[in-house]
């Protein structure tokens, strides 16, 4: 199972307070265990929303809207994708993760949806479109 593991944004991330020379090390270590496990695929930290831009859409019109966003506590400061067994492995994993941010914090674990979940409207062209795409993108 592929999952999303989404770190959430704190007053300090948003305000672009970079972490420690002791907790990048600490993280370091721990993407380390990650990626020797054979769990990690990607990841990264994000600048915060005040260096981004969102798009809205309604119908065909688009709207861009400059950042910050409110509600910090919804916000992402960074993620991981992971290969796991299951939601439990998932989160075991996570409790070892070191505290991502100076004060407390939230770790969000989200499944990916895979092609078999859209069920009947995953045609086999549409899945064949999807294999070319992913074909592309790993350069098989």
């Amino acid at each position: 199972m592929r999952v999303m593991v989404i770190v959430k944004a704190t007053k300090d991330s948003e305000a672009g307070i970079m972490p420690s020379t002791e907790l990048l090390e600490a993280m370091g270590k721990y993407n380390e265990e990650l990626v020797n496990a054979g769990i990690m695929q990607a990841g990264d930290g994000l600048h915060p929303s005040s260096k981004g831009k969102r798009v809205a859409f309604d119908g065909p019109n688009r709207t861009v809207i400059d950042g910050p966003f409110a509600a910090t506590g919804e916000l992402i400061a960074g993620f991981w994708i992971w290969q796991v067994k299951d939601m439990a492995d998932a989160v075991a994993w996570v409790k070892r993760c070191p505290n991502p941010m100076p004060g407390p914090s939230e770790i969000e674990i989200r499944p990916l949806f895979e092609m078999a979940d859209f069920g009947e409207a995953l045609t086999p062209e549409v899945a064949e479109l999807h294999e070319r795409v992913g074909e592309k993108m790993t350069g098989r």
